[in-house]
C-alpha cells in the first residue's frame, strides 16, 4: 500500500473532515475520497463513517489508524536518519522522559555530567508517569525514559531494553518542626494517628505498607501529583509518603524521616531496541552511577600507642 494513502487517511481521522484534509494536503476533496475508497476496497471493510459534523473512523478504521500512525512515524524517522547521515550533521535532540521524582534531580544531574564529559548536547525532558512514558519509548517519541516499577508495574515489552538502575527507599515527608523530624527511622505505627496526603500514583504503596503493619492509613487529603504533596505537608495539613530520591530537592520547609522496613521501588531506564540515540548509552552509565551507593568514608586511624598514652596523661 502507498504510504501517501495512509497519510491521507490519518489526516482525515485527525481533522474529522474530507474537505479539511484535502485543504491541508493540497488535494481536491474528490481525490481524498478516491484514496479512502481505494483503501477500503483493499481492506474489504469500511474505515470511516459520516456523522452530522463530518467523518470519524469506524472501529476497524480506528485500529488501522493506530497502526498507520506508528508506521508513518517510523517512516519519517527513517527519512530523517538517512538525511542526517548523508549531510554529516547528526544532531537529533535526546528526548528523555522521567517520573516527577526522578525529573526533579537525578536525571538533570546525570545529563549535566554527560555534557561535562562529552560537550554540547541538545536534549529535552518530559516528566510523566511510568506507564505513559514506557509507551512513548515504544512509539518512538522518547529516546530514553527513567521509570519505576511501582504498581501496576512495568509490562514485558520485547521492543525495548530495560536496565535496572537501583532501589529507592521511600521516606515520610514532614513539616519542619514536626515532633518526629530528625528522629528516625521510625516504625509506621508511630505515625498511626497522622493525617496523610496522597496522589493516585503513590497511594497504593502507602496502603500496602500500612496493611502489612496492621494499620489503616488515614488518607484524608489528595494531591494532583507528587509535586503537590509538599505544599500540604509544609503547611501542616498532612504528612506524605514519597520516594527518597527527590528528598534533596524538597522545599526548605519540608523535611523527611526514614521508616523501619520501608517500602521500596525499583528504578529502570527504558530505551528502544531499534535506532537508539548515540547519547543514550553514555547517559545510562551516568544514571547508574547516580543510583550507586556512596562508598564508605575512610575512618581516621587511631594514634600510635605512645600518642594515646600522652593523650591519656593530659586528661588525668
Amino acid at each position: 500500500m502507498e504510504l501517501t494513502v495512509w497519510r491521507t487517511f490519518v489526516t482525515v481521522c485527525r481533522l474529522g473532515s474530507l474537505s479539511a484534509a484535502a485543504a491541508e494536503l493540497h488535494h481536491t476533496q474528490s481525490a481524498v475520497s478516491r484514496q479512502i475508497a481505494g483503501l477500503e476496497r483493499r481492506l474489504a471493510t469500511a474505515l470511516i463513517e459520516r456523522h452530522a459534523r463530518g467523518v470519524r473512523p469506524t472501529p476497524a478504521g480506528e485500529v488501522f489508524r493506530r497502526h498507520a500512525v506508528a508506521t508513518l512515524d517510523e517512516a519519517d524517522r527513517a527519512v530523517r536518519a538517512v538525511r542526517e547521515v548523508r549531510d554529516g550533521a547528526f544532531d537529533r535532540p535526546l528526548a528523555v522522559g522521567a517520573t516527577p521524582s526522578l525529573a526533579a534531580g537525578i536525571v538533570p544531574e546525570a545529563v549535566r555530567a554527560l555534557r561535562e564529559q562529552a560537550g554540547s548536547l541538545r536534549w529535552s525532558l518530559l516528566p510523566g508517569l511510568s506507564a505513559p512514558l514506557h509507551n512513548r519509548v515504544i512509539a518512538g517519541d522518547l529516546d530514553l525514559a527513567v521509570v519505576t516499577d511501582a504498581p501496576p508495574g512495568l509490562p514485558h515489552e520485547p521492543r525495548v531494553e530495560r536496565r535496572f538502575l537501583g532501589l529507592d527507599e521511600m521516606v515520610v515527608a514532614l513539616p519542619v518542626g514536626h515532633p518526629r523530624a530528625g528522629h528516625g527511622p521510625v516504625p509506621l505505627q508511630a505515625l498511626a494517628d497522622q493525617t496523610w496526603v496522597e496522589d493516585e500514583d503513590g497511594s497504593a504503596a502507602l496502603r500496602q505498607h500500612a496493611a502489612r503493619a496492621g494499620l489503616t492509613a488515614r488518607i484524608e487529603l489528595a494531591a494532583a501529583d507528587l509535586l503537590g504533596k509538599p505544599a500540604l505537608v509544609a503547611t501542616g495539613h498532612a504528612i506524605a509518603l514519597i520516594p527518597g530520591v527527590p528528598a534533596r530537592a524538597l522545599r526548605t520547609d519540608v523535611t523527611t524521616v526514614g521508616l523501619v522496613d520501608p517500602p521500596t521501588r525499583g528504578n529502570y531506564a527504558v530505551t528502544p531496541r531499534r535506532d537508539p540515540h548515540p547519547s543514550a548509552a553514555p547517559l545510562l552509565d551516568h544514571l547508574a552511577a547516580a543510583f550507586a551507593p556512596s562508598p564508605p568514608q575512610p575512618q581516621p586511624l587511631p594514634p600510635p600507642p605512645a600518642d594515646r598514652k600522652a593523650a591519656a596523661d593530659r586528661h588525668t
